[in-house]
């Protein structure tokens, strides 16, 4: 039975950096693993794609021979894809038992109340995947409470669409410290619990608007509290504990066992992630993001400039020993990589 996370959010949001610090953090591991790309937009991928829709129709041809603009061309693209669902089919044949990553398109009507994208991905369910959504969005709106509850109604319908196993996640947490300071501490924004401490934050915001939008508050605030089914997860792409986590909330959501090729390597992520390891909740993730983020970063450059001085004492005694072996020379001068290696789009 093979697996796949559904990658959705607002454009900016990190979809495809996600979906490749995943593929090369998955590969590390030992879990197999192919990306396929939802978005006829995305002409730029950085990672290996191994089932591109762009391959079946391109959004160039669509705003030509219909004379749409760029967002209408995308929903006619997956309009195409939900009639030509065979061809999706076909390509994912080819995978196997490949645990998949879908980089979906960002236009926010796909994941809220337009039917195809869903469509899509109830057909992928007949075809035996367990899915499971990641909906990601930039951790720049918890510095403004208008744009926190604009997407906790975002996120929420989406939820109420898609219907599946779902995990809310606020990317780019490494970036939180150089945005003006969060009037909460992190967990009271991913435990979205006792919004109404909110309502001074809002008011402030647009003192001359709060008098007629304080009660339009109120009832948003009561709407989300009610249904209780919003919380967030937190992700820093570049480090290897914040993936682990998120995985890890992945693989509970979706009911994921280990397949058969992994623990055939016992490195420490790959024994993390069989056992079950994990010791980053909210408060850790506060304390490395935006606490002691400059204690953090220093106590991880000096780790790795004493992995690097190690492994280039290895490769001398190496040398020494056997007149020289290339291929100790070459993993040592690897030993200071993160992992995950991000290609940005210039």
């Amino acid at each position: 039975m093979p697996f796949a996370q559904l990658v959705i959010g607002p454009p900016g949001s990190g979809k495809s950096t996600y979906c490749n610090g995943m593929h090369q953090f998955m590969s590390a591991i030992g879990r197999k693993c192919s990306v396929v790309n939802l978005d006829p937009a995305n002409d730029r991928t950085s990672y290996p794609c191994a089932l591109d829709v762009r391959a079946l129709i391109t959004l160039d041809e669509i705003m030509a021979d219909e004379e749409l603009g760029p967002n209408g061309a995308v929903l006619y693209a997956l309009e195409e894809l939900e009639n030509d669902f065979e061809w999706l089919e076909a390509g994912l044949r080819q995978l196997g038992d490949d645990y998949v990553l879908f980089d979906c398109p960002g236009q926010v009507e796909l994941f809220t109340h337009h039917a195809s994208l869903r469509n899509i991905f109830l057909r992928l369910q007949k075809l035996g995947y367990r899915l499971v959504v990641l909906h990601l969005t930039d951790s720049y709106i918890l510095t403004l409470p208008s744009l926190y509850i604009s997407t906790l109604l975002l996120s929420l319908r989406a939820m109420l669409q898609m219907d599946l196993p779902h995990l809310n996640v606020l990317t780019k947490i490494d970036n939180l410290s150089t945005y003006p300071p969060l009037p909460f501490n992190l967990d009271f924004f991913t435990e979205v619990q006792d919004l109404h401490y909110l309502l001074p934050a809002l008011a402030a915001e647009a003192p001359s608007l709060s008098s007629k939008f304080s009660r339009l508050n109120e009832a948003i605030i009561e709407l989300v509290e009610d249904f209780s089914l919003v919380g967030f997860e937190t992700l820093a792409v570049e480090d290897k504990r914040s993936m682990m986590k998120l995985l890890q909330a992945t693989d509970r959501a979706g009911g994921y066992a280990f397949g058969a090729a992994e623990g055939a390597n016992d490195t420490v992520w790959q024994v993390a992630m069989r056992e079950g390891v994990t010791t980053m909740d909210i408060r850790d993730v506060q304390e490395r993001w935006l606490d002691a983020k400059e204690d953090y970063d220093e106590a991880e450059r000096r780790g790795w400039a004493e992995e690097k001085r190690r492994a280039e004492e290895a490769a001398k005694r190496a040398r020494d020993a056997g007149g020289g072996d290339d291929d100790v020379e070459d993993l040592g001068a690897g030993v200071t990589d993160s992992g995950i290696k991000i290609v940005r789009k210039a």
